[in-house]
Formats: C-alpha cells, structure tokens, sequence
C-alpha cells in the first residue's frame, strides 16, 4: 500500500466534515499519525493525556490552551508541543479552531 505525501488543506477540510468527528485522522505509519482536529468556537475540548508526544498546528481561530497548569492565547500560526502523559486542552475558544495534530509514535 502506498502512503499518501500530499494533504491538500480542501480534501482535509471534506474529509473532516464528512467523518462528522471533532477530529479526523488523515496519516498513520508506524513512527507517528496525524490528524485535523477542529473545535467550534464556545465549545469544550473533551481531549486526556496521550500516551505519544504531539504537535498542534493552528491554522486558523483564536482561544486559548491550557498546558501542565498554564494557560496560553493561540491564533493562526501558533505551534505547541505536549510530552506525553501531560495535561492539556484548548479552551475559551473565540473563534473556530482548525488545527493539525501530529502524534509520534502513532496514537493508540
């Protein structure tokens, strides 16, 4: 089976829609997976602690994230790295988030 390379944002942004999930899986090999997680703005981020590291990617919205008992703003652009086990969440969302999530190893 061939891996996909090419994500364009349109075919993640029908894809999601059509999965009808906060977040929808677009990548998994064995070293990581990805996704496109998008939360709507006045909504609760019902996310845990993962057992992967992870990378979020904001590509559009504005709100905040909580991060191990700190809070930050996030907007387009913004980049944020968890360790495993730690805990975290968007919240206080202002404006729908659209963000791409990388996990390393592959979520479980």
């Amino acid at each position: 089976m061939t891996v996909p390379f090419n994500f364009p944002l349109d075919d993640l942004l029908k894809a999601h829609a059509e999965s009808g999930k906060l977040y929808h899986e677009f990548l998994r090999v064995p070293d990581m997976s990805a996704g496109l997680y998008i939360l709507p703005a006045g909504t609760q981020d019902p996310q845990s602690p993962h057992a992967e590291d992870e990378m979020y990617y904001v590509i559009s919205g504005k709100g905040q994230f909580f991060y191990d008992g700190e809070d930050v703003e996030v907007e387009a652009g913004s980049t944020l790295y968890v360790p495993k086990t730690i805990e975290h969440r968007f919240h206080s969302i202002e404006e729908d988030l659209v963000i791409i999530v990388i996990f390393a190893p592959q979520e479980s």
